[in-house]
């Protein structure tokens, strides 16, 4: 069976938002009273709201409950979005190419305010037939659920999906739940050797993403 659906991750495939969240934590946690920590950037990516919320309170000694943590950043990252979206080069024309031959759907850890307002500004949201935050599902990134919601929702098998991924746990997520995965990496957030290694396919650049490619094995 060939592709049927493809699944995009927003958070650093779509958009150039890594950044902005480290920045906007960063000033955050130094603000409350808490301590950076050099792998933080590292393992923030990919996780949900509410575990990134609990890192940053417990973890990094923000000197607030996870909850207001999580509405603060939220809010803060939306007043940035509402001044400008940091599309990717080619993230319009990859969705656009891609939604000419099939559905398609995003998977993504930003919560669901975030998504909204990102895929509305931008008018990538007439390309996708589904999105879902993993603040919408059980478990976050790694687990697989957010692929499996977005999967079941567009009536497809997993299997039959291809999955654009850029994090560690991300690439751990598609793959666990059945997905054919394409790893669009950003090079100042490189993945993990052994999550890079499930991916059928490595790409620079959106550029690169292709209806072949897609279905092309490994």
């Amino acid at each position: 069976m060939g592709i049927t659906a493809v699944v995009f991750d927003m958070d650093g495939v779509l958009i150039d938002s890594e950044p902005v969240w480290e920045q906007v934590r960063r000033d955050y946690v130094a603000e409350r009273g808490g301590q950076w920590l050099p792998d933080a950037q590292q393992r923030l990516m990919g996780m949900s709201t509410k575990e990134w919320s609990e890192y940053l309170s417990t973890d990094l000694g923000v000197d607030a409950p996870p909850e207001t943590v999580a509405r603060d950043v939220i809010e803060r990252m939306a007043a940035h979005y509402d001044r400008a979206v940091p599309l990717l080069p080619g993230a319009i024309d990859a969705v656009q190419r891609m939604s000419e031959k099939w559905p398609l759907g995003v998977a993504s850890s930003s919560p669901r305010a975030l998504i909204d307002v990102v895929l509305g500004r931008t008018g990538l949201i007439e390309f996708f037939n589904v999105t879902f935050s993993t603040e919408e599902v059980d478990r976050g990134k790694p687990a697989p659920d957010v692929y499996v919601a977005v999967a079941a929702f567009l009536r497809q098998r997993p299997a039959d999906c291809a999955a654009v991924e850029d994090s560690s746990n991300g690439m751990r997520s598609a793959h666990a739940a059945g997905m054919r995965v394409i790893a669009a990496p950003r090079p100042e957030y490189p993945p993990a050797p052994d999550a890079l290694a499930l991916a059928t396919h490595v790409i620079a650049d959106l550029a690169e993403l292709t209806p072949t490619l897609v279905t092309e094995p490994a």
